[in-house]
């Protein structure tokens, strides 16, 4: 690398540090955005758990997603973008605007202003949630990128959020200019947490090993390492077959709720005791659902049996992600390193 100069959007976020670490290791400048000057030393603190002390390669730019200030500054003299940040609440928003009005137009405010300044590439960090819901493939096929979710269905506000902020993208890329964009789609992200404020995925995890789940909902989703996502990102950033394309991204098969526990328990012996493999029977989630919005975005996906392919990022990028149960196993071993879990039985 001749030490390009590479946004990060979010760096405080879990992904986003994730993305700091593996330009870093590259050989890329990296200048992140953050909402507050007071989150750098959190960021600073990740990195250093992620075993590297950037130095004078990381700088900060201050720019929240739901206002204009900042962004100019943040893009200027960067050659690319990696627009990792976007709201992803543990709880159900009270109004699903409070999650697609920042999703949507938070990237609009990047695409602009990475385009104003002449950014050569964007890449999008949008989700599988904008390609898996809504109607199956036929046949029993894997989701591919040529699926797309329809935000008009019975979908949640966080899937909604994230198909229309990607299409909102490719509209604004489809209306000409020299910027490129490619878009990565992540299913759930695991891997080691870098400190207390990780994802909603590695807090599943979390939750597992505390003993706060004593069955298991019949869920099925995708699993994939954080440092992997990262690597595709990087991937997508620089390849010029990555221009105007979008890649899944998933290490293997989807894998049930029973099955992400029992790998857990295999991987992590004595610190997975709390981990319950009982399974809870659809009719008792969707009553809790009355009670519990979490519970209620659960109930639609009961039972469904889902898949999703690599093939498109492992044969046009070369991309070689870790295994499923490696990166379910390094987030268990990294809460347990961080002391993040309860202590006693």
């Amino acid at each position: 690398m001749s030490g390009e100069l590479v946004l990060v959007t979010g760096g405080s976020g879990f992904l986003g540090a994730h993305c700091i670490l593996e330009l870093l290791k590259a050989g890329y400048r990296v200048r992140t955005t953050v909402r507050s000057a007071k989150r750098e030393t959190d960021v600073l603190a990740m990195l250093k758990a992620g075993g590297t002390e950037p130095g004078a390669a990381l700088s900060f730019a201050v720019a929240d997603l739901m206002a204009d200030a900042g962004w100019p500054d943040a893009v200027a003299g960067c050659d690319y973008v990696l627009h990792v940040a976007s709201p992803f609440p543990p709880g159900v928003p009270k109004h699903e605007d409070d999650l697609i009005i920042p999703a949507r137009e938070g990237a609009m405010r990047v695409l602009r202003a990475a385009r104003d300044a002449g950014v050569k590439r964007v890449v999008l960090t949008s989700s599988f949630a904008a390609i898996g819901y809504g109607k199956l493939p036929s046949g029993g096929r894997p989701f591919t990128e040529e699926n797309w979710t329809d935000p008009t269905g019975k979908v949640s506000a966080y899937v909604k959020s994230k198909t229309l902020a990607e299409r909102a993208a490719w509209d604004f890329i489809a209306e000409g200019g020299a910027l490129e964009l490619a878009v990565v789609n992540p299913v759930g992200i695991f891997g080691p947490v870098l400190g207390s404020d990780h994802s909603t995925s590695t807090e599943f995890v979390q939750r597992m090993l505390n003993g706060a789940m004593p069955g298991l909902p019949r869920l099925s989703f995708g699993v994939v390492d954080a440092r992997d996502v990262a690597d595709l990102h990087v991937r997508a950033m620089t390849n010029p077959a990555a221009k105007g394309e979008r890649f899944l991204a998933i290490a293997g098969d989807f894998m049930t709720v029973r099955e992400i526990a029992q790998t857990l328990k295999t991987r992590l012996g004595d610190a997975a005791a709390r981990i319950s493999t009982r399974q809870l029977p659809d009719w008792l989630v969707r009553i809790v659902g009355l009670f519990n919005g979490e519970a209620a975005q659960l109930a639609p996906e009961l039972g469904k049996v889902k898949n999703a392919t690599n093939a498109k990022a492992v044969g046009m990028l070369g991309w070689s992600p870790r295994s499923r149960e490696d990166a379910l196993a390094a987030t268990g071993e990294s809460l347990i390193r961080l002391g993040l879990l309860k202590t006693s039985k």
